[in-house]
């Protein structure tokens, strides 16, 4: 009997520490991700590789890195180029003086002999963020980094022995990882030229505004919006087919009432009066008998 005393005893004991532990297990927090993540509107700052203006190189520093510098300032903002996570919006950003090194690189730039590499975060940095260093033993550092994105911005123009022409309107395309993966997590980004105006003639002293149209998409995929000739059906394209459709049909019912149908009515009353007979004629076509004075009669004359 106190044996199976204890046994129930050391039953009841295990079943309180299982139901303790189940307890705290579902009343704790479940972990989340210490790193920082960017909020909708969070300001995301843009840098570009330092280059020579009199070979296009890049810069290093003083240990050999490849040297970001700040976007040139906005005369709008008064700050370096900033772009904001989720929001989608033109951007205005004048250079207020296009120095003498400013235009060479820019003719570097349009001529595709160096690119326009420049980077944004993955992440908003907090406030004790420390560079972390690179490994120099791994060649072509810089494009594939965990706390940077590149951006690369291709900027079209034409070179002219005394000016520039700059496409200065360009599209720049966001990619953000999903909610379900990495929410507030930056994955790639591009630029480029549009020729949506015409292309902004520049010489050294003058001001460059650009203009960027800022698109987000969530995920790594471009959504389908034009295949081949003829792409996809819009609303807007079967909206335009049914009102010209419906503008066809109401132009015709407006003539058959007001021009066709008073004709015809007209013309079938005049055909009732007359008994089918017009001038003489019946049905419009060939002549009557009998109505000439040379009708032909049936009775026989006397003959002489």
């Amino acid at each position: 009997m106190a044996n199976m005393t204890g046994r129930i005893s050391l039953l009841v004991q295990l079943c309180l520490v299982f139901f303790t532990a189940l307890a705290r297990a579902a009343t704790q927090e479940p972990l989340v991700d210490e790193k920082p993540i960017y909020r909708a509107g969070d300001a995301i700052p843009v840098t570009c590789l330092n280059r020579t203006s009199d070979t296009g190189e890049h810069v290093t520093d003083a240990s050999g890195q490849l040297q970001y510098v700040p976007f040139p300032v906005c005369n709008e903002t008064g700050r370096p180029l900033e772009i904001y996570f989720g929001v989608e919006k033109d951007i205005n950003c004048t250079l207020d003086f296009i120095s003498d090194p400013m235009f060479h690189l820019l003719e570097f730039y349009v001529h595709n002999d160096a690119p326009m590499t420049c980077r944004i975060p993955t992440r908003p940095f907090p406030a004790s963020y420390k560079a972390p260093k690179e490994d120099p033993s791994i060649e072509g550092q810089g494009s594939l980094d965990d706390e940077y994105i590149p951006l690369i911005i291709a900027l079209t123009g034409t070179l002219q022995l005394s000016h520039l022409h700059v496409s200065s309107h360009l599209n720049m395309l966001l990619h953000a990882a999903p909610k379900s993966v990495s929410p507030g997590v930056i994955d790639a980004a591009t630029a480029y030229s549009i020729s949506t105006r015409p292309p902004t003639r520049i010489v050294i002293g003058d001001a460059l505004p650009f203009t960027f149209s800022i698109r987000w998409y969530s995920g790594q995929q471009l959504p389908s919006g034009w295949s081949g000739v003829g792409g996809h059906i819009y609303a807007s394209t079967l909206i335009y087919c049914i009102l010209s459709a419906g503008a066809a049909a109401a132009i015709c019912i407006v003539y058959f009432r007001g021009v066709e149908l008073p004709r015809r009515l007209r013309n079938h009353g005049k055909d009732r009066m007359t008994g089918g007979m017009e001038g003489g004629r019946l049905g419009g076509y060939g002549y009557a008998v009998g109505t000439s004075s040379y009708a032909l009669g049936s009775a026989g004359g006397k003959r002489d």
